[in-house]
């Protein structure tokens, strides 16, 4: 069962984003590119919100499965790992997308470039053992 005060708080950021063309205009997430992706559960079934912030290399969206310096992968990566069909919403344009978990050949430059746009990223890295998965999401 979602806890009410988190998904309280994530409805006050979506309207916030969708107020201010995909970027908070307040609070600890000020100013950050933030998505929200659609996956499917990858046990449930379901479909299920995951809230990002995502850099722009080329043309596609890098997202990073941080969990916040958890040490184990968020449910998202799993998801888009059992189907890549994904539906996202980016500064208040809804749209098909594909999910691709980068390839670990590339996952370090993919990385670098993901960090280089979004320092802060740096410190989740260091928070934990496992090696952070780096996700490219496309349009349909």
């Amino acid at each position: 069962m979602p806890n009410d005060d988190a998904t309280a708080w994530e409805e006050q950021l979506i309207a916030d984003l969708r107020a201010n063309g995909g970027k908070p205009s307040g609070g600890p997430l000020a100013g950050h590119p933030i998505l929200l992706m659609y996956s499917t559960g990858a046990k449930s079934g379901l479909r299920r919100r995951s809230i990002l912030t995502y850099s722009v290399q080329g043309d596609t969206y890098v997202v990073a499965g941080t969990a916040s310096g958890s040490p184990v992968d968020p449910a998202w990566i799993a998801n888009v790992a059992a189907d890549p069909t994904v539906e996202l919403e980016v500064a208040n344009e809804v749209f098909a997308g594909r999910a691709e978990v980068v390839d670990p050949a590339e996952r370090d430059q993919v990385w670098a470039e993901h960090v280089a746009q979004l320092p802060w990223f740096a410190k989740y890295q260091e928070q934990v053992e496992r090696t952070i998965p780096v996700v490219r999401l496309r349009r349909a």
